[in-house]
């Protein structure tokens, strides 16, 4: 047990030259959005102006009352509070540049390694399915519907009910090389690291819209890529949220 401990520290770092890393011998980094077809089906976003129907929290009061959700009333949530989370968990703060993107979350580096993957079951405007955030746009792409979609997602939770039975399940899909192109070996602790401010961002952002959520990280890994259409290598699933009104 104690040889995995190794990965929560950073003895590593001591090993490494980072000037054989991909950055310092001028490779170009890796795109900061995945790219979608270029017929894929987008949906645009409220955006901060439109958002006018979300009350504004105390941080305090959002802090204190912060607490894992597992059931949710029968109750959708508007396209404008998705919106809202999106952004709040994975938004731009100002427009990207030289390969870096500035949003409202830490990330090593600001390498921001993730994609959001949405299980969409009762959000207004949207029909059910599996869809992906594009921050660089506030858009969000259709990926593909399932008849199956709830029953998969608690299947693929190892029989947790409530990610099937959620308003929108998040889930972040890790995309190892945007850190390891700067970090190497170093890379893959702060990988998981990003994963814990995203979450804690949408905890408190559901405050805002009267909607709880439960970070999840017990999965079925292969299981869950393979529903997403994800290669398990070049990127895998590593973080699910449940949301829902309460």
């Amino acid at each position: 047990m104690k040889t995995y401990r190794y990965f929560l520290k950073d003895s590593i770092r001591k090993r490494i030259n980072f000037r054989n890393t991909d950055q310092n011998r001028n490779i170009s980094p890796p795109p900061i959005q995945n790219p979608c077809p270029a017929d894929a089906k987008r949906i645009d976003l409220p955006g901060p102006k439109e958002w006018e129907n979300i009350a504004p929290v105390d941080l305090t009061q959002a802090i204190a009352n912060r607490k894992s959700h597992r059931k949710y009333l029968a109750q959708s949530l508007s396209k404008e509070e998705l919106a809202y989370l999106l952004w709040t968990t994975q938004g731009l703060r100002e427009s990207p540049t030289h390969g870096h993107a500035y949003r409202t979350v830490p990330s090593a580096g600001c390498r921001h390694a993730f994609e959001t993957y949405l299980a969409v079951f009762n959000v207004e405007e949207l029909e059910p399915g599996i869809y992906r955030y594009l921050p660089l746009d506030h858009q969000l792409v259709f990926e593909f519907s399932d008849e199956m979609l709830s029953e998969k997602m608690i299947h693929g939770s190892l029989g947790q009910t409530y990610p099937g039975r959620s308003a929108v399940t998040f889930i972040w899909v890790a995309v190892p090389y945007r850190m390891e192109w700067r970090y190497g070996l170093a890379a893959h602790k702060v990988i998981a690291l990003d994963a814990g401010h995203v979450c804690q961002n949408l905890y408190l952002a559901c405050e805002a819209v009267g909607a709880g959520t439960c970070a999840i990280a017990a999965y079925d890994q292969e299981e869950m890529d393979e529903f997403l259409g994800l290669d398990g290598e070049n990127e895998f699933v590593i973080y699910l949220a449940p949301v829902g009104k309460i």
